[in-house]
């Protein structure tokens, strides 16, 4: 290439702002065009452009708890099947953890895009399928003990070769998920998606050269390692060490640690897991690229909160990972893994951040509620007369920060995902939502108060349905930071119709988690209630400016008896100064 065709830093730029676009534009079409709540609702899923070897170089990224995988999935389909396996006009679909996925209901497709006859780039997404066969309707089984309980695990397949059906593969997927219309369309819509990423790649490569594109993709790579080498040599060098205990598994009562080494040398910051527990027996197993998700979410967190740096493969240049292979976060097949992803990999971000507050207190917030609060249901529709299933999950309290309250309601900060409207919720399953809201008092104490948790509240208008649950943050609250205190658990119970309480389901049904359970059958005019967890509290309580107290116990966010408690002084009226 000629210096009279390389791109300048403006050309960079609006080269940064095309391909961004383009995968926005996936998005779009992903979002208005798939069957399932958590896509077109939640938008559990990511859009992506990667180059002919799997480096990302684009994405609107939804979900970041993929982040790491979706790089990883294309390399090892490379690095397995070679090349020459990807053909014009092929689709390829992988869900397989233990080939460079996170667990196993995240599908990656990718589209191989050519010019004349070159592999030149790739174009991919990956979402939460919401129903993937397995043990458990809604395929999240709590008590899983392999993965082949966890559902239906594909290896890299063709589900169009050369622009053709592959039927035998759709005959296989379609028979082994319970809900095959919504898996059908689901699958399409992320087809869609591909089709535009391709169509627009090309007509940008029509407008400027592929020479030049390629040599751009790889000058905004080089660019966004260089910017994140440069925030991370601002920090302090040093070793910062941190570690938790996770409540339980969801097989066992036994509750399992995980441990963290932040060292930050320079313009690089590894993150060692040695010392953590072995793999347990159930499915809150992560497997590597689920611990590099969160090690890069917490890097990016106090290097680049604003998101200024362009994400693309650059970033992950600057960090390593060391997570011991047997390990919980870094489980060998077959152990089960579904639980790794959505509800250890948020902890394990709050604990990289605990550890990285002592370099950098003031961008670290304290924990988030940690779960995303996994509930799964599905049966026969009394009004259609039609299966359906649906992963539903709710919003929790963030933890309080050095400038600000954590916020309220919000999805795990791994995810950014959305919950489902009432009105749509109850549109498409025979559910009725009694209540839903703030939980009062549920966030940490303290100088800037934790988030709050929501609850609701879910009455069965069907003979019977199936619900299963994979909470955590139960019986280990969240904790505060700084001189915080942590805030109120997470709890699912149930109310037998005719019965005149709530209680556990382990108390009902004799499973063997109060949280955690598979395939409990409730039926017509049983409720089902739930409270996430709240954030803890960042800095002293006794600090938090006494308005603010009185402002919350006027919001009803915090009860008198509470502010009186926790806060150490009389709450004054709103305008008043102790």
């Amino acid at each position: 290439m000629t210096d009279e065709l390389k791109l300048d830093s403006v050309g960079l730029h609006v080269l940064h702002n095309a391909l961004a676009n383009i995968t926005a534009e996936m998005a779009l079409v992903m979002m208005k065009t798939a069957y399932s709540t958590i896509f077109n609702e939640g938008l559990d899923f990511s859009t992506v452009l990667l180059d002919r070897t799997g480096n990302l170089i684009a994405e609107k990224n939804y979900t970041p708890s993929m982040m790491g995988a979706i790089p990883n999935t294309v390399r090892w389909t490379l690095e397995e099947l070679g090349e020459e396996f990807f053909q014009p006009g092929d689709v390829v679909v992988h869900n397989d953890p233990y080939r460079g996925n996170c667990h196993m209901p995240e599908h990656m497709m990718m589209k191989p895009i050519f010019r004349d006859d070159e592999l030149i780039a790739f174009a991919g997404c990956m979402g939460h399928v919401a129903e993937i066969g397995g043990k458990a309707v809604g395929s999240f089984a709590a008590d899983a003990t392999d993965c082949y309980q966890e559902g239906l695990r594909l290896p890299p397949v063709k589900l169009f070769e050369q622009g053709r059906y592959n039927e035998q593969v759709w005959r296989i997927i379609l028979a082994n998920h319970r809900t095959p219309r919504n898996t059908w369309g689901d699958f399409h819509a992320m087809i869609g998606a591909l089709t535009v990423g391709e169509r627009r790649l090309m007509a940008l490569i029509d407008r400027y050269d592929t020479a030049i594109i390629r040599e751009g993709a790889g000058s905004l790579i080089d660019y966004s390692e260089r910017r994140l080498r440069a925030e991370i040599d601002e920090l302090p060098d040093g070793e910062y060490s941190a570690a938790m205990w996770v409540e339980d598994d969801g097989v066992t009562a036994d509750p399992f640690e995980v441990k963290v080494k932040v060292v930050i040398r320079g313009d690089e910051i590894i993150a060692d897991f040695t010392g953590s527990s072995g793999q347990v027996k159930g499915p809150m197993n992560a497997v590597y690229v689920v611990a590099a998700s969160a090690v890069y979410n917490a890097v990016f967190c106090i290097t680049d909160p604003m998101m200024l740096i362009p994400r693309n493969s650059g970033c992950y240049r600057p960090v390593r990972i060391i997570a011991p292979p047997g390990s919980v976060v870094n489980c060998k097949h077959p152990a089960p893994s579904v639980g790794g992803n959505t509800d250890l990999q948020p902890k394990l971000i709050d604990l990289l951040l605990e550890a990285m507050a002592k370099a950098a207190p003031d961008k670290v917030a304290a924990a988030t509620g940690g779960s995303s609060s996994n509930l799964l249901f599905g049966g026969v529709h009394p009004e259609t007369g039609q299966f359906y299933s649906n992963y539903h999950y709710d919003g929790m309290g963030t933890g309080g920060t050095l400038s600000k309250d954590g916020n309220d309601a919000e999805t795990t900060r791994h995810s950014n995902c959305r919950n489902t409207p009432i009105e749509v919720f109850e549109h498409r399953y025979p559910l009725l939502t009694l209540d839903h809201g703030l939980v009062q008092d549920s966030g940490g104490p303290g100088r800037h108060r934790g988030g709050l948790a929501t609850y609701r509240t879910l009455r069965v208008m069907a003979d019977e349905i199936t619900f299963s649950a994979l909470f955590d943050r139960c019986k280990i609250a969240p904790p505060g930071l700084a001189g915080g205190k942590e805030s109120k658990g997470a709890e699912i119970l149930v109310r037998r119709a005719g019965e005149p309480e709530y209680r556990r389901f382990d108390q009902v049904f004799g499973v063997a988690s109060p949280t955690k359970f598979t395939n409990v059958v409730l039926r017509r005019g049983d409720e089902l209630r739930y409270r996430t967890a709240g954030g803890g509290g960042y800095g002293p309580p006794e600090e938090r400016d006494r308005e603010l107290v009185a402002l919350d116990v006027l919001d009803g966010y915090v009860s008198a008896q509470a502010a009186e408690r926790d806060y150490a002084a009389p709450v004054l009226p709103i305008g008043g100064r102790s």
